[in-house]
């Protein structure tokens, strides 16, 4: 039973760190696949296929390694000087997207919940600061409640949409873009996504070390992750294509089942963002010890205020100018992690 829910937890990790604000907020799903049209039922199982493979890969390397964090795994793929330039990359990257969380969750407080931005910041830099005192033991008890709950919203969505006229639409899509590009997007996906989350991956395989429950956790997190992916996939097509007039087009899909399902989604899109905001700060804290040898708590403390300080740029101008900053690395990354 304990072998069990290490497994459990390193898939239900695995899923959290993936599927992250984007996800849940359906832009990814809708960028990546919905408007391939109907190709994509084919590109989200290889993705699931693609997630199950280097995911297990991953933590794998880092078990055999014995990674302390994501730069010993750059080192071991790229080679002392080039792994380090790219870790050093990564961690400029990485306070940027935890900036973008950040400023995520004080939208959240102020456009749902009637409470002021900077409230919603603050509340969210206390709860990170002391979750992660608790280290990595924290962020698997958050995804354990977190990517449940985002299972139970995805069913819930795939039960309101069976009913709809539109729901059998992801059969039909017509594909009105290159076919190069719907077959590339699985592997910029997974690309990007996987990149991201060898902050949490790397020291969770090289922490658990048992082959056999690393590659169990990994085929439960790439399966779920490809269920999530083809029922907001399904979900979005059956609003197609009027929902892509909407920044979050699962919001507007939750606003359509009533409001109870919308503050479920509110919920959850915090949620999500919360567990990416913990998964960054820890990551780079573990990388800057490394590098540093300064204590724990103080690296925490400077890279939640550097993060406050790059929330006041607001959530849109950080996130359309970053994100392509990262994508550039991320496929160069994905192929030296499959010829390991």
């Amino acid at each position: 039973m304990r072998k069990l829910g290490t497994m459990l937890g390193i898939g239900l990790t695995f899923m959290g760190t993936v599927v992250g604000a984007g996800f849940a907020s359906g832009q990814e799903i809708l960028q990546f696949f919905t408007r391939f049209g109907f190709i994509s039922m084919f590109t989200i199982l290889l993705v699931a296929g693609l997630f199950i493979w280097l995911g297990a890969k991953m933590m794998l390397l880092a078990a055999d390694i014995s990674a302390v964090s994501y730069e010993d795994l750059n080192i071991a793929l790229f080679g002392e000087r080039l792994g380090r330039l790219v870790s050093l990359f990564m961690i400029v990257v990485l306070l940027g997207v935890t900036g973008v969380m950040l400023a995520g969750a004080g939208s959240i407080f102020s456009e749902h919940l009637n409470l002021s931005y900077q409230t919603g910041l603050v509340i969210t830099l206390a709860a990170c600061y002391m979750l992660l005192r608790k280290g990595l033991s924290a962020i698997l008890a958050v995804n354990s409640i977190v990517v449940p709950a985002m299972l139970l919203f995805t069913f819930i969505l795939l039960f309101k949409t069976i009913p709809l006229p539109t729901s059998t639409r992801w059969l039909e899509l017509v594909n009105d873009h290159s076919w190069l590009g719907a077959w590339m997007s699985p592997f910029l996906y997974t690309a990007f996504n996987l990149s991201m989350a060898q902050t949490v991956l790397v020291p969770l395989g090289a922490k658990v070390k048992d082959r056999r429950l690393i590659i169990g956790g990994a085929w439960i997190g790439g399966i779920g992750i490809g269920f999530m992916l083809l029922v907001g996939h399904i979900t979005l097509s059956a609003n197609m294509p009027g929902i892509t007039q909407y920044a979050i087009p699962m919001a507007g899909i939750a606003k359509q089942f009533g409001q109870g399902i919308q503050w479920i989604y509110i919920f959850l899109i915090f949620s999500e963002i919360f567990t990416t905001l913990i998964a960054n700060v820890y990551g780079l804290t573990l990388q800057l010890h490394e590098r540093l040898g300064i204590a724990q708590h103080w690296i925490v403390l400077s890279i939640l205020f550097i993060s406050y300080l790059l929330s006041q740029l607001g959530f849109g101008i950080l996130l359309s100018t970053l994100y392509p900053l990262f994508g550039l690395i991320s496929l160069g990354w994905l192929v030296l992690i499959v010829k390991r």
